[in-house]
């Protein structure tokens, strides 16, 4: 009886585990998808990720601050675009992109927004739920000066790489300890017209040599009491929504699909 009960539940159609019963078929599957909105499932997805986010948070960061720490990063996803013909990427390839907040504390997603392909990452900056004292931690495609300010206006802190073309007038500068890595510490304002009237206020870079991977960096953020060592430490930390997206794209293999649709797409990543 037991091989025999084995032997039905491995043929059970697989919409079964979604709770659809024995006899939806995938073309209804995906005429459902493509109708159905995904934000029904989306917010109940946010309730799950917020149990799942106090279930699993750390009270033993490696250094003490108020908030939460969040990494914001994207990754593209190959499609087919003979199939999704609204996903054009490029010439002939096409794909969508998953922008993500990864909150390191818990090492769980708190935020995802999926787009097409094309849309540059800064564009989810404007519609992030920013929490004050909470920091927010990206590379420097992310750098621009209007939506940082943003950052900087609800009461929230960002760190980012400084791009090479940077002009930055130096106001006055604090003392550092070189045996941390930490080369300077700086506090001053933007020089272009364009973005100090973006950013009007202070800002501090941090020039830092990453003994490890033998490499200079340069930090800005609106953080002005951590140790210039922590900041680089949280930069650091961002590489851990990389790891996360590498584990997604290992583990969660795509073998079919319940629509074509970007709403299809959404639900579809939604439910993984």
């Amino acid at each position: 009886m037991r091989d025999l009960m084995l032997s039905l539940e491995a043929h059970k159609p697989k919409y079964y585990h979604l709770g659809f019963g024995t006899t939806v078929t995938r073309r209804n599957f995906g005429r459902a998808n493509e109708r159905r909105n995904y934000k029904i499932f989306e917010e109940f997805a946010y309730v799950l990720i917020e149990a799942a986010r106090k279930s699993c948070y750390r009270n033993d960061f490696e250094i003490e601050v108020d908030g939460n720490v969040y990494a914001l990063d994207s990754t593209t996803i190959d499609l087919c675009l003979n199939i999704f013909w609204w996903a054009k990427f490029r010439k002939h390839k096409g794909g969508i992109k998953l922008h993500t907040l990864f909150d390191i504390k818990t090492s769980i997603p708190s935020f995802v927004h999926i787009t097409n392909a094309k849309v540059h990452d800064v564009n989810v900056m404007d519609i992030i739920p920013y929490e004050t004292g909470s920091f927010y931690v990206a590379d420097k495609g992310y750098t621009d000066f209007r939506r940082l300010y943003k950052i900087h206006k609800h009461g929230s802190f960002f760190v980012t790489r400084a791009k090479k073309n940077l002009q930055f007038k130096r106001m006055y500068s604090r003392k550092v300890d070189a045996t941390t890595g930490v080369l300077n510490d700086q506090i001053g304002k933007l020089v272009v017209y364009k973005s100090k009237n973006e950013y009007p206020e202070k800002l501090r870079r941090i020039r830092f040599y990453d003994y490890e991977h033998n490499m200079y960096l340069v930090f800005l953020t609106n953080n002005m009491t951590l140790e210039a060592s922590e900041i680089a430490f949280l930069y650091k930390k961002r590489w851990e929504v990389e790891i996360f997206f590498r584990w997604m794209k290992q583990h969660l293999k795509i073998k079919s699909f319940w629509g074509t649709t970007m709403n299809a797409e959404k639900y579809k990543y939604i439910v993984l």
